[in-house]
Parts: structure tokens; C-alpha cells; sequence
């Protein structure tokens, strides 16, 4: 599904961030991205959403070149893709409804469509009695939730998640673990960038440890093997 080609990123302050990173991830898999803080997961993940080019090589998504998109190419290569952030990224002023009504609005989705998905996939991810609630009256958990109803509220092929407990608790990150295990299991494709040891080490799927902007390990089945 997903292919990174020789791909280099170097910045303008001449930071190098990526070194020929090749990096192929296939229909349905479920990959944690791994590394010291500088080894080039956030930029491995800003290339994937377009928010940053690479300075050289290649990127493929289902076969299609999106190395060098025109603006405008954008948002329609974003209607495919679901974001989950570790800052949650919620409106304040939009109620859980409304946040996750929006994802789908911004797309011009019918509106009768819109009230039939929207409490479907809060029902998914057991917010069905909080959508009317606003985000400063939840939990960093029932948030984190929304962000990913949010983000999964259109059906994209691919799920990207930067550091999505990072701001949670234990009990709360293994809850948004099992959402993420099930979404996957009905065929999104999951790319997770993490620095939880114990959801690595626990979830048993494949891990690609970054190093200094190149891959130094790429485990079906791994954990986490670098130190902090």
C-alpha cells in the first residue's frame, strides 16, 4: 500500500532527518515506527500527510507517485487517510457530535448520511452518551476517543497515529489500543509512531526502529530494542 523509495529529507538549516529510508508497508498491516526522539519518525509521518517533500527519492501510495503533489492534490489524497494525534487536535467550541460531524462535512458528505455514520462509530468507540458533550468536560481518554472516531468517521484505507497515548494513562492507553487493534482488524492499514515500550512489546506486530533517519531493524513480530 505504502512505499518509501531511497527516500533522503534534509531541511533548511541543513538538519538531514531521513537517509535513504526504504520502507514498504503492505494492505492491513499494523507497523509501530520506533526510535530515539531525532531519528526521524515525525518526518517519516509528515511525509506520509503531505506536509512536508522529500528531498530526494521516491514515495508510493496503492501504486500512485505522490512524492511531488500539487496543492490543490492535497486534500483529496487526505480523504484517505485518518489522523490521530497525541494533542487530540479537538474543536473546543463543537460538541463530540459536532467534532466528529465535521471530519465528514468538510468532505461535502450528504447530511443524512452525516446523522446515520456518526453515531455509528461513536457507538464503536463507546461514546454514544457523551455526544453532546463538549471536550473540556471529558477525559484525556474519552478525547483521545473522539480523535479517533474523528479519524476513522470516513472509512480511510490508512490510520496514521503520532504518539496517540502519549498523553494518557496505562489503563487508558491499552483501552485506545484495543480500538486501534479492532479498526485494524476490519482492514485499515495502521502506521503508529510511538515511544511505549510496554504497547510494543505487548501488541506483537511488525516494528521498524529508526536510527539517525534510516532503518536499523524491521521485525514482523518485535518489540521495542532501543534504548531511550
Amino acid at each position: 500500500m505504502i512505499q518509501l523509495i531511497d527516500i533522503d529529507k534534509e531541511y533548511k538549516n541543513g538538519h538531514r532527518a531521513l537517509n535513504g529510508l526504504n520502507i514498504k508497508v503492505e494492505k492491513g498491516e499494523f507497523v509501530f515506527i520506533v526510535g530515539a526522539s531525532g531519528a526521524g519518525k515525525s518526518t517519516f509521518i509528515k511525509l506520509l500527510l503531505k506536509e512536508e517533500n522529500p528531498t530526494g527519492g521516491k514515495i508510493l501510495l496503492d501504486n500512485r507517485d505522490i512524492t511531488h503533489l500539487k496543492q490543490r492534490e492535497i486534500p483529496f489524497l487526505r480523504r484517505n487517510m485518518g489522523v490521530v494525534f497525541q494533542d487530540f487536535r479537538l474543536l473546543p467550541n463543537k460538541t463530540v457530535y459536532e467534532n466528529v460531524a465535521f471530519a465528514m462535512e468538510i468532505i461535502e458528505e450528504h447530511p443524512k448520511y452525516i446523522r446515520r455514520q456518526v453515531p455509528m462509530v461513536l457507538g464503536m468507540v463507546g461514546l454514544s452518551e457523551r455526544s453532546g458533550s463538549y471536550p473540556h468536560q471529558l477525559s484525556g481518554g474519552e478525547q483521545q476517543r473522539v480523535s479517533l472516531a474523528r479519524a476513522i468517521v470516513n472509512k480511510p484505507k490508512l490510520l496514521i497515529c503520532d504518539e496517540p497515548t502519549g498523553n494518557l494513562d496505562p489503563n487508558t492507553s491499552k483501552d485506545i489500543m484495543e480500538q486501534l487493534n479492532d479498526i485494524n482488524y476490519r482492514g485499515t492499514t495502521i502506521i503508529m509512531a510511538t515511544h511505549a515500550r510496554d504497547i510494543v512489546d505487548d501488541a506483537q506486530k511488525r516494528v521498524i526502529t529508526l536510527q539517525n533517519g534510516e532503518v536499523i531493524s524491521d521485525q514482523k513480530k518485535g518489540g521495542y530494542n532501543y534504548e531511550d
